[in-house]
């Protein structure tokens, strides 16, 4: 008869688990408790909650999903605080299907890996033990997401005087804007409201010195060298102005201060 042998405390992987629900949550901790190497973590699905057990724990890895139990709160925001208050812990982002987006938007937001729900669980522990040691997690799909969005043109580095012109969130808003999505497609993207998107295009245009979506995008390709010159308007003109959500080779003559 075999014995198992009980790996010791400080040889385990500390790994804490939030999923879309309670209840999954739970599901999921039980299950991956089941390895011997894993000393599971069971946290709310909730990013506060979230945040202070990983302040409190360092857990090596975190396992979070992409869609959490919040009101349009989304997992790669925490991925980007739990990389900022624990730079130590590891994090893989669950999926529920393998897109492109939503790939490149969990290895943007620092994950150092992705696991997809459509996968064998099996596999979910070896994910955790590879990231765990420093590798990368990711199907070979995915990999060929992230390698596609490095091939495209390169964003400026918003950055003057060694600090940041833009938010981490407004550089999301920015990438966006550069691959043609309209606001409420930002909006979707980014788990935000339209109006709560027109407010961050309009900080934007502010911070850049810019007018327009399309000089927000020449600004974040680098193109005509030097930051623009903004061009005079007002916020009512910004409400009303009806240019093009999505990028055309041309740049109209007149240009007026538009979020839309």
């Amino acid at each position: 008869m075999a014995h198992l042998t009980a790996v010791p405390n400080q040889d385990r992987i500390y790994v804490l688990a939030a999923d879309s629900t309670s209840m999954s949550t739970q599901l999921l901790v039980e299950a991956l408790a089941r390895d011997s190497q894993l000393q599971m973590i069971e946290s709310p699905s909730n990013s506060v909650a979230i945040l202070n057990l990983v302040k409190r724990d360092r857990p090596h890895v975190a396992v979070i999903s992409a869609k959490l139990g919040e009101t349009n709160v989304g997992g790669f925001d925490l991925v980007r605080e739990i990389r900022t208050q624990s730079p130590g812990t590891r994090v893989i982002v669950l999926l529920d299907a393998s897109e492109r987006t939503a790939v490149i938007e969990a290895f943007r937001a620092g994950a150092q890996g992705v696991y997809c729900r459509t996968e064998p669980f099996r596999l979910l522990s070896k994910c955790i033990q590879c990231v765990h040691q420093g590798q990368v997690w990711a199907s070979a799909t995915e990999f060929q997401f992230v390698i596609d969005a490095l091939a495209k043109p390169p964003l400026a580095d918003f950055h003057a005087n060694g600090a940041s012109l833009l938010s981490a969130r407004e550089i999301d808003v920015v990438r966006c804007v550069a691959e043609g999505l309209t606001n409420r497609e930002i909006a979707q993207r980014l788990k935000l409201t339209e109006h709560t998107v027109k407010n961050y295009l309009f900080r934007i245009f502010d911070k850049l010195g810019v007018s327009s979506r399309v000089e927000v995008v020449l600004y974040a390709l680098g193109n005509g060298g030097s930051r623009p010159v903004p061009l005079a308007a007002n916020r009512r003109q910004a409400q009303t102005a009806s240019v093009p959500a999505r990028v055309t080779t041309s740049i109209p003559v007149a240009i007026r201060k538009t979020a839309n």
